[in-house]
Order: C-alpha cells, then structure tokens, then sequence
C-alpha cells in the first residue's frame, strides 16, 4: 500500500506542474480548452492526494511498521482514534493533511468558478497548484511519508503523548481549514493583479 501512496503522490506532482503550465499557457494564448485542462488536473490532483491519504490511513490501521512513518507515531496499543490521529501526528503526515485540504479547496473553487470569474481562473488556479507543488516536492523529495525502513520493528514508537488527548485530535485539523483556506483569497487576490 505504500508503494501506491508514493506513487500517487508523485502523480500529483507531475499533475500540478501540468494545471500550473496549462493554466497559464491558456491564458496567455487565449486558448479555453488549455484552461478546462487545467482545472481538470487540479481534479487529478485532488485524486490523487486523496489515494496518497487513504493509503496512509490504511498504513496506520493495519500497523505497517515497515513504513517510517507509521512506526514513528502509532503503536499497537492506541486505539483506533488515536492511531487516526497519528495521520497528523507526525511532520510527513500533517503535510498530507495540509495539502489534501489544500487540493480540496481548490477542487471546491474551480467547481464553484466554472462559468464565473473565467478571466480570474487561470491565475487562480496556477496561484493554488503552485502552492501544492510546494508541499507535494517536500512530500517527495525530502519528507516522503511512505519511506521504508530496513528492517521490519515489532511495534512503533507510539503518538506523542501531548498529542493524546481528545481536545488535541480535533485542534489540528481545525487549524488546518482555516490555515489552509488563507490560499483561497490568496489565488484571487494574484488572480486579480494578474489580470
């Protein structure tokens, strides 16, 4: 499962540089279907981190402690709420997090702009996706949450004690929304200026 959710991730990738390119060559060449193009691989994008998610979750659920991450932060003792928390309990996991809420704002703002704010929209769009190339070229290149280890350990390390806490499961993720929903103004704001 891990090998799918590494490699979904770098089909993310490949797809926001494609949304990025197209949105913008669209635009510049006043060429519509460029830009429907882009908006469909934010689609991908969103797709695709959400098979990376699922494939972590299910990492974490079945005490794959041959992935790093999920030896890292989960252990067989926690219980089941806990260990999904430990999808945000560690570095990789909460970049998954954050750009899987990412690539679902941007999937709601392209949906929600698909016959308004058309001149805006490309810029939008490579504002958001070049957002998410940043989290997905860490995620790949240098925090890669599906990393394996050598050898495979009897249990994991467990969640972070601090992290242990009902209140502390659901802050994250809270905090997220509204961190992540900044890039939403954001992607207009430049849209805007572009335009």
């Amino acid at each position: 499962m891990s090998d799918i959710g590494g490699v979904a991730l770098r089909f993310a990738l490949m797809a926001a540089v494609y949304a990025v390119v197209m949105a913008l060559l669209g635009e510049r060449l006043g060429r519509a279907p460029l830009i429907r193009s882009a908006e469909r691989a934010v689609y991908a994008v969103f797709g695709l981190v959400s098979i990376a998610m699922v494939a972590l979750l299910y990492a974490l659920l079945t005490h794959d402690f041959q992935v790093q991450y999920v030896a890292s932060v989960s252990n067989r003792a926690m219980p089941t709420f806990y260990v999904i928390a430990a999808l945000w309990g560690g570095q990789d996991g909460s970049m998954l997090l954050w750009l899987w809420i990412l690539a679902l704002y941007s999937v709601l703002v392209v949906t929600q702009n698909r016959s308004r704010n058309r001149q805006l929209m490309p810029y939008v769009s490579a504002t958001l996706m070049l957002t998410a190339l940043l989290f997905l070229a860490m995620l790949v290149f240098a925090e890669d949450p599906f990393r394996l280890l050598p050898h495979l350990p009897p249990d994991g390390q467990g969640l972070n004690p601090l992290l242990q806490h009902p209140l502390m499961v659901i802050h994250p993720p809270n905090l997220y929304l509204g961190f992540v929903g900044y890039a939403v103004p954001f992607a207009f704001a430049m849209g805007a200026l572009a335009s």
